[in-house]
């Protein structure tokens, strides 16, 4: 029976004694998620609101309690203290990431509740409820995407409660950060929630200077009821500096590339580019959407968001000037390195837009149908996305006479405060991208028997792109390419449950991704078919006794079956290549007693390898770059006292080679991070402090074959934490 409102019917008592309770999801719907618990039992990455344990494919969730504890203002922060991820350093602070030794480029598999998030920005956590990581393919819940997966930003959403929180911190380097978080209950089924954020920071090698405002915004009304609506605005407002990366240098200067290494006699701190750079982007988008509710099992739910993204980078890429440059007349080495090395300074500026409109709709039910019970997931999406990227009109010889043109420095010289009239350059439209995509999807786990549940799913994609080159100095048009697409992708599983602690599963899932996931389309390319991958995982989901703790282990085996190469005969891409990686999952979460609760993730990937490739730096039988072996994180806090938390962590990573192989390896390291917490008043007023990378390691955090960007150094923040 639905009568008007389910809130409405879950506050009626029961006129006889024979009458059953009525049936609220508002509760339900209400449940924190990881507010103050670093263990979650559900996801919303595999669309609906599922049980982890009924998803047939390993999935990493860091609750905003852990994202807290150890202070990670960004997505990427989060990421690199999870098991079986890697960086590329390549575009200057996008989200270039490898999972599973598979590439997620930041255009095209990160994802905000749900809905893809394509831009090239660096995403902060201040409005994030939770981050989801969700390993292997996943073309039948998103679409095009990689092999290794998906990355969900999960925002906060209004609830039905008064709740406000505000928190400071403050750091080395100059480190200030102020969040908001404050939930007003506006009615019975009602509310607002608004988050702000304002942070600035000096120098800290990886990260630059910080200077970053975010807002976001939600109302939600008819919550638990029937038909449920909420709108949100976010916009996120980035002016930092922007650190391009470190040349890796050789032992001598006679020494052959492949012996390169970081530089130990380099202040990672030290900043040679220009006192005009800057790195300026702002990321906007509205959402709406409604929920409603047939009954306690069956909902549909569609969503609609805008989005509006800006990016103006002036960024210096500084090199060892050439030998003749030198003070001694050699090439640079260790042996010869120090503050009277010259360095030239290049530009690397990245001035775009990119609009979107994104459409969703999914149906998830349960039901029972010819003696078996169904949990049912169908849906369709759109997806328009408009890029536009921009270059310089300006030749060199125009470019040196308005005093563009970068001056060289010296290693003895950082933050030298040299500038340039940046405002004076000038740019005109060089490309231009358009897509519109469809895909409609139907998955179903089947009751096959008490213990048994059989996962089928199949998605159909289309796609259709238009690229168009111009000069930008004349506006002429120099090329035009287009690329049609229709793809079917597939998921199946098996799950055995023989008790509510253990899930058992094994599956297999397909995904494809497309010459235009880079939004560029040219001759080469146009015409090229998707690559396949594929992707087959063993696994458990384990729960303690007591269900607070739980682990999480996977083996898989993931596989680009169809991967571009560039023919050597005709310069075109051809689907002639083939990897693979092999390896082992594990996270483990929850509380081993009351007062010690523990996180940890896990990769190895012992086996990795370019089954068919092009000969040279990356070629076959090579192991592919950016693929540790082994890389994870340990987290643990004890509360001491009723006032007194402690903790502390362990990050690792194995050694690493640069993406193409160059013929060296970035060295494996382990930082420690430790974090102490002091209640002053409960549930009111605590301090918390954090170091980070207590024993200032240097590592390289994202590399590139001519250079990296090293971890930032050690940190200490102190955070005032109020509630009221």
């Amino acid at each position: 029976m639905l009568a008007g409102s389910m809130g409405a019917m879950a506050q009626t008592a029961p006129t006889d004694a024979k009458t059953l309770a009525p049936v609220t999801v508002r509760e339900k719907a209400e449940a924190p998620q990881g507010k103050d618990s670093i263990k979650v039992e559900r996801t919303t990455i595999g669309k609906g609101n599922q049980e982890l344990r009924n998803i047939p494919q390993s999935i990493t969730v860091l609750t905003e309690k852990l994202i807290t504890d150890r202070n990670f203002d960004t997505m990427k922060d989060v990421l690199r203290n999870t098991g079986g991820i890697s960086f590329q350093a390549a575009e200057g602070g996008e989200e270039d990431i490898k999972l599973r030794g598979f590439s997620l480029q930041g255009s095209g598999d990160v994802f905000v509740d749900g809905i893809r998030d394509p831009a090239f920005y660096e995403r902060d956590t201040f409005n994030d409820d939770r981050l989801e990581i969700l390993r292997g393919s996943a073309a039948l819940l998103f679409g095009r995407g990689s092999t290794g997966g998906a990355v969900n930003q999960v925002n906060k959403q209004p609830l039905l409660i008064n709740q406000n929180e505000v928190d400071v911190t403050l750091g080395n380097h100059a480190y200030r950060r102020a969040t908001g978080d404050f939930n007003i209950k506006t009615g019975e089924s009602s509310a607002l929630r608004i988050n702000a954020m304002v942070n600035k920071a000096d120098n800290n090698g990886a990260g630059s200077s910080i200077d970053k405002t975010g807002i976001a915004a939600a109302y939600r009304f008819g919550i638990g009821e029937v038909d449920e609506f909420s709108v949100g605005f976010y916009q996120l407002e980035n002016n930092n500096g922007i650190n391009y990366g470190i040349r890796w240098i050789k032992p001598t200067s006679a020494s052959p590339t492949s012996t390169s290494q970081l530089n130990p006699n380099l202040d990672p701190d030290a900043y040679y580019g220009m006192d005009s750079d800057y790195n300026h982007g702002r990321a906007t988008y509205g959402t709406l959407s409604h929920v409603h509710r047939f009954s306690g099992d069956t909902e549909l739910k569609t969503v609609v968001r805008k989005g509006r993204y800006t990016r103006d980078q002036r960024a210096t890429l500084w090199n060892f000037a050439g030998a003749a440059a030198q003070p001694n007349g050699q090439a640079v080495g260790l042996d010869n390195f120090g503050p009277n090395t010259v360095l030239t300074r290049a530009a690397q500026n990245k001035v775009q837009d990119l609009d979107t409109l994104y459409g969703q709709s999914d149906l998830s039910s349960k039901f029972e149908a010819l003696g078996y019970k169904h949990e049912l997931l169908t849906g369709l999406d759109f997806a328009h996305e408009e890029r536009t990227v921009y270059g310089t009109t300006q030749t060199t010889a125009q470019a040196t006479a308005a005093g563009l043109s970068r001056p060289n420095t010296t290693i003895g010289t950082p933050d030298d405060g040299a500038s340039i009239p940046e405002g004076s350059r000038l740019f005109g439209m060089s490309n231009n991208y358009t897509s519109n995509g469809y895909g409609i999807y139907a998955q179903d786990l089947v009751q096959l028997a008490p213990m048994w549940k059989l996962l089928g799913g199949l998605r159909f994609d289309h796609m259709q792109a238009d690229y168009n080159a111009y000069t930008a100095s004349t506006g002429v048009q120099t090329g035009n390419y287009s690329m049609n697409i229709a793809k079917i992708s597939k998921r199946a599983g098996v799950l055995f449950q023989p008790n509510d602690l253990m899930s058992f599963h094994f599956a297999y899932a397909t995904s494809f991704n497309t010459s235009g996931d880079a939004y560029s389309l040219g001759a080469t390319n146009a015409e090229t078919p998707p690559e396949e991958s594929q992707n087959l995982e063993l696994g458990a989901r384990i729960d303690s006794a007591d269900k607070r703790f739980t682990t999480r282990l996977a083996l898989f085996q993931s596989t680009k079956l169809h991967e571009r190469n560039t023919d050597p005969l005709i310069p075109i891409a051809i689907l002639s290549g083939k990897r693979h990686a092999q390896g082992l999952d594990l996270d483990f979460t929850g509380r081993l007693t009351p007062q010690w609760e523990v996180f940890g993730s896990y990769s190895w990937i012992p086996v990795a390898r370019i089954d068919i490739g092009a000969q040279g730096a990356e070629g076959q039988g090579q192991r592919p770059s950016l693929t540790p072996k082994y890389s994870g994180t340990v987290w643990t806090t004890y509360q001491i006292t009723p006032q007194i938390r402690v903790g502390g962590g362990l990050n690792f990573k194995g050694k690493q080679q640069p993406n193409r192989n160059p013929g060296f390896f970035s060295p494996g390291y382990v930082t420690a991070d430790l974090m102490a917490e002091y209640t002053v008043i409960e549930d009111k007023f605590t301090i918390k402090g954090n170091v980070n990378n207590v024993t200032n390691k240097l590592y390289g955090d994202a590399l590139y074959t001519s250079f990296y960007v090293p971890g930032a150094g050690r940190t200490m923040q102190v955070t005032a934490k109020y509630k009221f």
